[in-house]
């Protein structure tokens, strides 16, 4: 018998049990799609965090004197200086942009109302390290450094607070006792929530004013970019050496980088991705089973049919084969039902954000390789769970089998 017609013949027996075959197949529609699914979202998670860690700042390493509850021993001198922040930026060749912030809390008063802000001193390369958005007027020059202007910059939440409808670019901005004029507005390209020095109402101002008004040319927190995501451990190691050797034995540095909030991403996501993996495979190994059942019960069924088959000359191989086939094709098309569905569902959810007030939008990426994993998985099961059914069938003696009833 040729292997057309032992396709056909695979076919037919399944359409004739059209609600057994679909029940059947809907174990491997769920474990295939859940194959691509899995690995989906484990993508799209990765990607999620790395553009946030992205849109804060790439490759950055970021210091800041340690102090530990109830220490006595921290000094003046161990403040970080605008010193160190030169050593770093000259010392490191692999350090692209430096960059040092005060901040101190304050109150802002307008419109006869007053209400706690952050004035952040800042170095020039803090806009592009922090990858800072202006959306109105312009980030500091190097006439308000050397200067010391008193200008500001301020976030998008106190303009609208502070000037209303009216444009704050130009205008006074009265911080305490501190008279500052609006040279522009500026907002994170993605949101810390208070988890850096900038609030949700923060004024940015050069960093010499903070030591005119204030007497401390301390920095609070020092941020170095590397050139290169590869060499981000080295700066974060050589930053930290360079702070230690420039200050006492005895003052402790904190230095980090954002890499390992992104390593520490990805260990968890790969955990949850082997997990829910396994949770997928173990539904194709129940549908595996329960191809394995139906196709034992439809050689049970069958026999009579095996038996007229053999008595005018199928052999062993043709019956094992058609009945391999019947489980394959249960398991081929139900995993991809399972990978068309699966590939559909991020394409409809990427269509639907479109309409929704999400920042950019979202880009769900599929993995290919997840889908051929799903499909070579599926075809697998029905193989693996097909033959011992295919076996019994095509053992079957001819005699006894025409004596079934």
């Amino acid at each position: 018998m040729s292997w057309s017609e032992s396709w056909v013949l695979a076919w037919e027996a399944l359409r004739a049990n059209k609600l057994r075959t679909a029940l059947t197949m809907l174990g491997v529609i769920i474990g295939s799609a859940c194959i691509v699914l899995v690995v989906t979202v484990a993508l799209t998670g990765k990607k999620y965090v790395s553009a946030q860690i992205e849109a804060v700042g790439s490759n950055i390493v970021y210091a800041a004197l340690s102090q530990p509850a109830g220490a006595q021993n921290i000094a003046r001198s161990d403040a970080i200086s605008l010193e160190d922040l030169r050593a770093v930026r000259e010392g490191i060749p692999e350090v692209i942009r430096a960059a040092g912030t005060n901040d101190l809390t304050m109150t802002v008063v307008a419109d006869g109302k007053s209400w706690p802000v952050g004035l952040i001193g800042v170095t020039q390369d803090f806009e592009q390290i922090r990858r800072l958005v202006v959306v109105r007027g312009r980030y500091f020059d190097d006439t308000d450094f050397s200067t010391v202007s008193k200008v500001c910059v301020i976030s998008e939440h106190l303009a609208e607070m502070a000037f209303r409808e009216q444009s704050p670019i130009g205008q006074d901005l009265h911080v305490n006792e501190l008279t500052f004029t609006v040279v522009g507005v500026f907002r994170e390209r993605i949101d810390t929530f208070g988890q850096s020095e900038i609030r949700l109402d923060s004024v940015l101002v050069p960093l010499p004013l903070i030591r005119y008004y204030t007497g401390d040319a301390s920095i609070v927190t020092l941020y170095a970019q590397a050139d290169h995501p590869d060499h981000v451990a080295l700066v974060t190691k050589e930053v930290g050496d360079i702070l230690r050797s420039r200050h006492r034995p005895e003052a402790e540095y904190n230095v980090q980088n954002l890499s390992s909030i992104l390593e520490t991403s990805r260990r968890v996501s790969l955990a949850m991705t082997i997990v829910l993996l396994a949770i997928a495979l173990l539904a194709l190994a129940i549908s595996g089973i329960g191809i394995m059942n139906i196709m034992l019960v439809s050689v049970t069924e069958r026999t009579r049919e095996i038996g007229i088959r053999k008595a005018i000359g199928a052999r062993q191989p043709d019956i094992l084969y058609q009945f391999l086939l019947e489980a394959v094709l249960i398991s081929v098309v139900g995993g991809l039902i399972g990978i068309g569905i699966a590939v559909t569902i991020p394409i409809f959810v990427e269509t639907l954000v479109r309409f929704l007030p999400v920042p950019g939008g979202v880009t769900i990426p599929i993995s290919w390789l997840s889908v051929v994993l799903a499909f070579v998985v599926s075809g697998a099961t029905g193989i693996l769970f097909g033959y011992l059914p295919a076996k019994t069938a095509a053992a079957l003696d001819p005699v006894e089998s025409l004596r079934y009833e």
